[in-house]
């Protein structure tokens, strides 16, 4: 497969990302989440991810979401207690729906429309904790590149939290004929192309701006944060999903395969 250059993937996968956001408000879900964010304790986080922030401790503290799509996560994190947050996001259609959520919260959360690779000076050195939860790692054509940008965005001694999905959940693919059978090498170093709108639920049947899904498997995550000064402090893996319901399929065996990952480390 012969790739667009990097800056050119970035930016296919920054317009794909701009035309899924009105599917996305389409949906039946946002209205109920345009009322749920108006109440102070609003708080869309799982229990592992919850678990996890309140181990490391964001209360009283300024905290940074890099890939917060719609906001509703970083709006979450004032219910555990954050002083300040700022979510950043490279797809403007997005965070003009995270702007719309902020107005009916009671919290003030700090937008910022950014490249990951291109991030604001007043964004560096700044953060106590840095947040990635699902679906943001694999948008990275280069992931030790990307940990080098995150670890930019703490202080010294700050904190990096990851809520993702498992490397080894991109092996299966639960629409083939049979969903478990294995379907694309671990080591897999060529992206997942697709030229339909990203939803998180079924499909929609128009040519879309194509989208970059890139593989990167644990060894190349560990071998990137710890190259970007990050020390890993905290490693679990998870039985359970926290993508699209057709992987929860996944669960539930008895030859269980790990599903989900948190980790957390501190830049040193």
């Amino acid at each position: 497969m012969d790739l667009p250059t990097k800056e050119n993937v970035i930016a296919s996968n920054r317009d794909a990302w701009n035309d899924s956001a009105r599917h996305h408000k389409d949906s039946p879900e946002w209205p109920v989440l345009l009322n749920a964010v108006t109440r102070a304790d609003f708080c869309c986080l799982d229990d592992t991810l919850t678990t996890v922030l309140t181990e490391v401790g964001v209360e009283g503290r300024e905290v940074v979401q890099l890939g917060c799509n719609n906001g509703r996560e970083s709006l979450s994190l004032f219910a555990l207690g954050a002083r300040h947050v700022v979510g950043v996001d490279q797809s403007a259609a997005f965070l003009e729906q995270a702007r719309e959520l902020a107005s009916r919260s009671p919290h003030d959360v700090e937008f910022v429309e950014a490249d990951i690779h291109r991030l604001p000076l007043q964004l560096q050195d700044r953060f106590d904790v840095a947040l990635i939860t699902i679906g943001v790692l694999n948008w990275m054509p280069d992931i030790g590149e990307f940990f080098r940008h995150v670890a930019q965005t703490l202080k010294p001694g700050g904190t990096l939290v990851v809520y993702e999905t498992h490397p080894f959940l991109e092996m299966f693919d639960p629409e083939a004929a049979d969903p478990f059978a294995l379907a694309s090498s671990y080591f897999r170093r060529e992206p997942f192309v697709q030229t339909e709108p990203i939803v998180y639920e079924g499909k929609v049947e128009q040519q879309a701006t194509p989208s970059y899904w890139f593989v990167h498997n644990l060894g190349d995550l560990f071998s990137g944060a710890l190259a970007a000064g990050l020390q890993i402090s905290h490693f679990r893996e998870y039985p359970h999903s926290n993508r699209e319901e057709l992987y929860d399929r996944y669960e539930g065996r008895e030859a269980q395969v790990p599903m989900c990952f948190t980790w957390v480390a501190q830049k040193r």
